[in-house]
């Protein structure tokens, strides 16, 4: 890359945040986050935790998309200001440099791109996930548990918050189910490109004979709803169980019946909560995961006629994994709908996933 072609592509950076300055109102964002912070200030504020807590997101949601915004814009004026310097010098190693500076800006003026691009009527809600492993006992519920702390970390990454609705722990490792709310702004919007089967290959640490094994494990991911949002569910289709909350340990285990089972009859839908020590608020967030999930359905009910009308065949089953994680007998991750891979593993399995659902998400954008 010569001098020439970086000077095209600072034109065509420019051209891309200058199109995006026309399409955002940073101005508006601006005031509505005074507006927000005065709000945040009075002293009922959190007489409402819920509703503070939505002010809250919504404050940080557009602090980062105008800090993201102008800090691409000072960047890009830096980028210019070395790109004349290395035009008067004519110095190699600054044009190394300023091709390294180059790729950076052009990383952050993507995900910019990618984050104003989430625009779906409930990407910034918080998201709601259930992993539930596959058949094969320990060794799919170790696969669970694994991907469990996938989540967490890549959450912790994004500075999102995050709450175990429901733990049910394996028999002898890992989890039989678990449910898991995440909290914060765009949450849904980049979750939802992990729901389907993720399939793990390894040397199994349970098998004695150090044999390779294969394990599945699916993930689903809701937008989770609060009461502002209407959805239909009827009293009396509604069967609602209580029980004693059962999990790893510690915080998760209750010695009253607090843990609230809710079954949605028509389409035998359920959703389970033991989070809380209060069985009315278990019973409250419960009635929010059975909204998402009816809403989640109604999404994909949809998309399968729009499939049928389409002429395209859908599978939905353990042999339509969306992503490969081959520990042995190498490392790489491939996420088979974009064919992007990562051969470490390790930073994977650290939460590193915004490779993998950015390709997705541009990918829908594009598509």
């Amino acid at each position: 890359m010569d001098l020439s072609d970086i000077r095209n592509e600072l034109d065509q950076l420019q051209e891309r945040l200058n199109s995006f300055r026309g399409s955002l109102d940073i101005t508006g964002y601006k005031r509505r986050i005074g507006e927000l912070e005065v709000e945040m200030t009075e002293p009922e504020f959190w007489n409402n935790p819920e509703a503070a807590q939505k002010v809250i997101n919504e404050a940080n949601g557009l602090k980062q998309l105008v800090n993201h915004f102008e800090n691409n814009e000072e960047e890009l004026g830096n980028l210019e200001v070395s790109y004349e310097l290395v035009k008067e010098e004519n110095d190699s190693e600054l044009l190394e440099d300023l091709k390294e500076q180059l790729l950076t800006v052009k990383k952050a003026i993507n995900d910019f791109e990618l984050n104003i691009l989430l625009s779906e009527p409930y990407d910034k809600n918080n998201a709601i996930i259930e992993i539930h492993p596959g058949a094969g006992g320990t060794e799919s519920q170790d696969w669970a548990e694994m991907l469990l702390r996938m989540y967490q970390r890549y959450a912790d990454k994004k500075g999102f918050k995050v709450e175990t609705l429901d733990y049910l722990p394996g028999d002898d490792a890992g989890v039989k189910s678990v449910t898991l709310l995440i909290q914060g702004y765009n949450a849904y919007g980049y979750l939802k490109a992990e729901k389907g089967v993720h399939r793990l290959v390894r040397i199994s640490p349970f098998d004695s004979s150090g044999r390779r094994h294969t394990s599945f494990a699916s993930l689903d991911v809701m937008p989770e709803f609060t009461d502002d949002v209407e959805i239909d569910v009827k009293t009396e289709d509604l069967k609602i169980d209580t029980y004693r909350a059962s999990g790893a340990g510690g915080q998760h285990v209750n010695t009253t019946d607090s843990a609230v089972r809710i079954t949605h009859t028509p389409t035998n839908t359920i959703v389970t909560c033991q989070s809380e020590r209060s069985q009315i608020k278990n019973r409250e967030q419960a009635m929010k995961m059975l909204k998402s999930k009816l809403y989640q359905r109604e999404i994909e009910r949809k998309q399968q006629e729009l499939d049928e009308i389409r002429g395209e065949q859908s599978e939905i089953g353990w042999g339509s994994q969306i992503r490969s994680y081959v520990f042995h007998p190498y490392n790489m991750v491939k996420d088979h709908r974009t064919n992007v891979e990562n051969g470490n593993t390790q930073a994977v399995m650290d939460g590193s996933l915004d490779l993998f659902i950015n390709a997705y998400l541009r990918s829908k954008v594009d598509g």
